[in-house]
């Protein structure tokens, strides 16, 4: 490989001579090998806007010629447009609060831009990395609002999909309206319950995921450029705040604000903790569901088997025949790690020190995993799984006709010592609830079947109210 030599403050390193990246990029390649993993390419983009802003800022400030400019703005345009993806090449963990990643977006835009300018790269005399594409900057500005840019970005496909995967469990609601299952507490026979009244449940659930998320990231529109190294916006032009976070909108089309405190915009970082938060009860709520849904699918000879998912591929190297609940298992899984990446983000946060956090870099990192392992398993979960599953309705019958759960509606008709005896005895011997009911004769059969009607005892109120309310004045 052919090298060319750049001279940085620490003295000269040799960068590949066709890289647009340069001297602060190379070595922070050598110093930060920990993941292999590089810049995210929404990351990329959203720091390709940031430096445009900034140009155009400085333009209208007037540190920055139009020709210049012009061949910036055009640089910028590449590197948003993902032409230059290849060249952000520092790992994704690594010292330095996020310096790597903004000096590598400086490097590339200034040799690029010097490329359309006809001038040799890696030399710098006619755009150099700081003094025009980070003029007015700081890493500690443009790193954390380029990763809440990336966030917003990431986070609309999540939303989409939560959406969509709500719509699948509504539509499973409606299918399932009718259909009477036994309820479980404590995975011991309960009350009666609807099949799609559990479904809506997940739905509902789902929705205050929506809104939370919608919250917590609308926390994040709010950025600090201007703030430069500390908050206090040194080495920028008093119009230069005014300007930046305008034309930024403008080119990201999302409408942002500037922190009304840009010292604790640079210093704290609890928005994105916030914004973990609501992504991690969002895995809650996920894993939850996929716990219930695997019970209520268990067997199919020893489980419940009240429903069955699509057979997606075969479930077992030795056990023929064996098909297994793989998609609820890995919505599972992703729901861990998210639970592992919450962790990471809020001691990235709480270890932050002084004027400056130095673990953003960690932090987004994992921020932007959450958002699109979720993403990815709430699509699979809808697709794979939640769209095809189906409702067992013998075996639900079969399980309620043997339940004793449904003796809980006879209880204010012959009192709590009778229904107690009645479901003892109907366990003891393995007969059904009814028959036992009748037998005792507390209960005639007419007012049986008003009391145990399906509505009535799936929704609040007292089954057979108007029965209870004669016998009381018949007393």
């Amino acid at each position: 490989m052919d090298y060319r030599i750049e001279v940085d403050s620490l003295g000269e390193v040799q960068v590949p001579i066709d890289a647009l990246y340069g001297a602060q990029t190379t070595r922070a390649i050598s110093n930060f090998t920990i993941t292999r993993l590089t810049t995210h390419p929404k990351m990329i983009q959203a720091i390709g806007m940031v430096k445009k802003a900034a140009a155009i800022a400085n333009f209208e400030c007037g540190y920055l010629d139009q020709e210049r400019l012009g061949y910036i703005i055009q640089a910028c345009d590449e590197v948003i447009s993902g032409l230059h993806n290849n060249m952000f090449i520092t790992d994704v963990i690594q010292g330095g609060a996020g310096t790597s990643v903004n000096m590598c977006a400086n490097e590339v835009i200034a040799n690029r831009a010097a490329q359309l300018a006809n001038q040799p790269i890696g030399v710098y005399d006619y755009i150099h990395p700081n003094d025009h594409i980070n003029f007015g900057q700081s890493t500690n500005d443009v790193f954390p609002t380029s990763g809440k840019l990336a966030a917003l970005f990431l986070v609309n496909d999540l939303q989409k999909e939560v959406h969509l995967l709500r719509s699948s469990i509504l539509s499973k609601s409606r299918e399932f309206s009718k259909i009477l299952k036994v309820g479980r507490t404590h995975l011991q026979d309960a009350v009666p319950i609807k099949l799609g009244q559990e479904f809506h449940a997940y739905a509902t659930a789902l929705t205050r995921d929506i809104k939370r998320i919608n919250s917590a990231f609308n926390d994040l529109k709010s950025v600090n450029m201007g703030a430069t190294a500390v908050g206090t916006g040194i080495n920028t032009d008093e119009k230069y705040k005014a300007i930046i976070v305008p034309q930024l909108s403008k080119i990201c089309q999302i409408k942002l604000s500037s922190a009304k405190d840009l010292i604790d915009g640079t210093r704290n970082v609890d928005t994105l903790v916030w914004a973990s938060s609501s992504l991690k009860i969002l895995g809650v709520n996920l894993s939850k569901m996929c716990n219930d849904l695997r019970l209520m699918a268990s067997g199919p000879k020893a489980g419940f088997f009240e429903i069955s998912f699509p057979e997606r591929q075969p479930g077992s190297s030795i056990m023929p025949g064996k098909v297994n609940p793989v998609i609820a298992e890995v919505v599972n899984q992703v729901a861990f790690n998210v639970f592992g990446n919450d962790v990471t983000i809020t001691k990235a946060a709480e270890a932050g020190q002084l004027e400056l956090n130095v673990f953003e870099p960690v932090l987004f990192y994992n921020l932007f995993e959450m958002i699109e392992t979720l993403t990815n398993a709430c699509r699979t979960l809808r697709l794979n799984a939640m769209d095809g599953i189906i409702a067992n309705r013998e075996q639900i019958a079969y399980l309620v006709e043997n339940s004793v759960g449904s003796v809980t509606a006879l209880a204010p008709h012959i009192g709590y010592a009778n229904s107690s005896k009645i479901a003892k005895q109907a366990l003891h011997q393995n007969r059904k609830l009814l028959e036992i009911i009748l037998e005792s004769g507390l209960v005639s059969k007419e007012d049986l079947e008003i009391i145990l009607d399906i509505d009535a005892m799936t929704r609040p109120g007292i089954p057979g109210k108007k029965l209870l309310k004669k016998k009381n004045k018949m007393k």
